[in-house]
């Protein structure tokens, strides 16, 4: 429990308002811009996406988009052809199914192509639909080096213990907190260990 309270301390001092670093304009493009940010960088993906809705604006015509071109906008991206894929299929299960309306519940949304838990949680609790712990790469790494979670530990085992460890109300928060704490200070390579408040409390 004091392990818990350092924790969440520190994550509020250093992030008191953490933000999504994904820019999206509306729904669809947050679902589909974070399915893109699998395996590469919000960063990089912002960058794609920019050019991807400055000729595809609309559902409809990213339904209608010719995949080679697709492959062509997101080919900075990991596994860029799956991803073209999901982007032409996304929008047109969203056009033909859910009359271009981004369903909000996980069984409508895991049933899009290339969408699952992680993607459905960001979703959800970026937009406050629902508080949610998404558990990508950062959270993950971080989790077990604060041992909030084992080495032996999954992501759907971890995202359980984080549920346990932190208020559902803070879930969110949390989420977002931790993201921005493995990207820029508990980083993979050269985390920024010297100067960091919970460094008696991690593996690392």
């Amino acid at each position: 429990m004091k392990n818990i309270e350092l924790i969440e301390s520190y994550l509020d001092e250093l992030f008191p308002n953490p933000k999504c670093e994904i820019n999206y304009s509306n729904e669809y493009e947050l679902l589909i811009n974070i399915m893109l940010s699998a395996q590469t960088t919000d960063k990089r993906v912002n960058i794609v996406s920019k050019e991807l809705y400055g000729k595809y604006n609309s559902l409809m015509s990213l339904s209608e988009a010719d995949i080679d071109d697709l492959k062509r906008i997101i080919h900075s991206l990991g596994n860029y052809n799956k991803k073209a894929l999901f982007i032409k299929e996304i929008a047109t299960t969203l056009v033909t199914k859910y009359n271009g309306i981004v369903p909000k519940n996980r069984l409508d949304l895991e049933s899009l192509p290339g969408i699952g838990r992680k993607t459905v949680n960001v979703f959800l609790s970026e937009l406050n639909i629902e508080p949610q712990i998404a558990v990508d790469t950062h959270v993950h790494r971080v989790s077990k080096r604060l041992q909030l979670a084992t080495g032996k530990d999954d992501v759907l085992k971890t995202e359980m213990k984080l549920r346990k460890a932190f208020k559902k109300e803070n879930w969110n928060k949390r989420h977002l907190q931790m993201v921005l704490f493995g990207r820029y200070k508990c980083k993979a390579i050269k985390p920024e260990c010297e100067n960091c408040k919970l460094k008696e409390i991690c593996k690392k």
